[in-house]
C-alpha cells in the first residue's frame, strides 16, 4: 500500500487555522481517506499536555519547558496518530505541527531554531509534512480576532496563555513563520489570510488540489 500524504495548516494567531481545517476536510472527506486532528492535542496525553500549555495560570512556564512539553506532546502524537494513518495510506490533515515551535519556542521565544528543530526531530523521529499551508495574517489583527473567538480556552477577550502575550511577541511568531517558508518554498506554502473565509477556503483548495495532482492522487470531479 502506498504511503499517505502528511499536510499541515500553521499560522499566527486568529489566522483561521480551525475553520479552514475543518473547510478542507469536508471538502476532501468525499474524495479522500482522510483524518483531521490537532496538535498538541490528537491523542488522550496530548490533550492533557495542551490544558497544562494553554493555561494561563502557568504564565511562569519557563520556555524550555514550554518547547519540551510541545514536543512530548507530538512525540505520542506522531506515534499514535500520524504514523499508522500514512502506513494505511490515509491523507493526514494537522492543525500545527513543528513549524509551529520553531516560530513560537524558536523565534518569539529565542531558543533558537536549531535547538528546537533538534528536539523535535528526536520526538518525531525526523517526520516533516508533505506540504504546509501558512496562513499569513497581519499579528495584531489576528490577536484581536483569536481573543474574542468562541469555544478557546482561555477567558473571553484575553484568550489562552500564548494569545496573552504582548503584541511584539505574535509579531516575532509571524516573522517566524514567514521566515521558514523563505526557507523552505517547496514545502510551505503561503495563503493570504486577510480575504473572506469562502475566498481563502478556494485558494486553498486549489493549492492542495494541485499538490495532490503532483503527488499522483487522483481529484474526483464530484463536488
Amino acid at each position: 500500500m502506498p504511503r499517505g500524504i502528511f499536510i499541515t495548516i500553521e499560522g499566527p494567531e486568529g489566522a483561521g487555522k480551525t475553520t479552514q481545517a475543518r473547510l478542507l476536510y469536508e471538502h476532501l472527506r468525499p474524495r479522500y481517506p482522510v483524518l483531521h486532528t490537532r496538535e498538541p492535542g490528537g491523542t488522550t496525553i496530548g490533550e492533557q499536555i495542551r490544558t497544562l500549555l494553554l493555561d494561563e495560570d502557568f504564565r511562569e512556564m519557563a520556555p524550555q519547558a514550554e518547547m519540551l512539553l510541545f514536543a512530548a506532546a507530538r512525540a505520542q502524537f506522531v506515534s499514535e496518530v500520524v504514523e499508522p494513518a500514512l502506513r494505511e495510506g490515509r491523507l493526514v490533515l494537522s492543525e500545527r505541527y513543528v513549524d509551529a515551535s520553531v516560530a513560537y519556542q524558536g523565534y518569539a521565544r529565542g531558543l533558537g531554531v536549531d535547538v528546537v528543530r533538534q528536539v523535535n526531530s528526536v520526538a518525531t523521529g525526523g517526520l516533516l509534512p508533505d506540504l504546509t499551508l501558512l496562513i499569513d495574517i497581519d499579528a495584531q489583527a489576528g490577536l484581536e480576532r483569536a481573543r474574542v473567538a468562541e469555544g478557546k480556552q482561555g477567558r473571553r477577550g484575553r484568550g489562552d496563555r500564548l494569545e496573552q502575550e504582548a503584541l511584539p511577541f505574535h509579531v516575532l511568531v509571524r516573522e517566524g513563520f514567514l521566515a521558514i517558508a523563505r526557507e523552505q518554498p517547496n514545502r510551505v506554502q503561503v495563503i493570504d489570510g486577510t480575504g473572506a473565509q469562502q475566498v481563502v477556503h478556494g485558494e486553498i483548495v486549489r493549492r492542495v488540489e494541485h499538490f495532490l495532482i503532483s503527488r499522483g492522487w487522483r481529484v474526483s470531479s464530484s463536488s
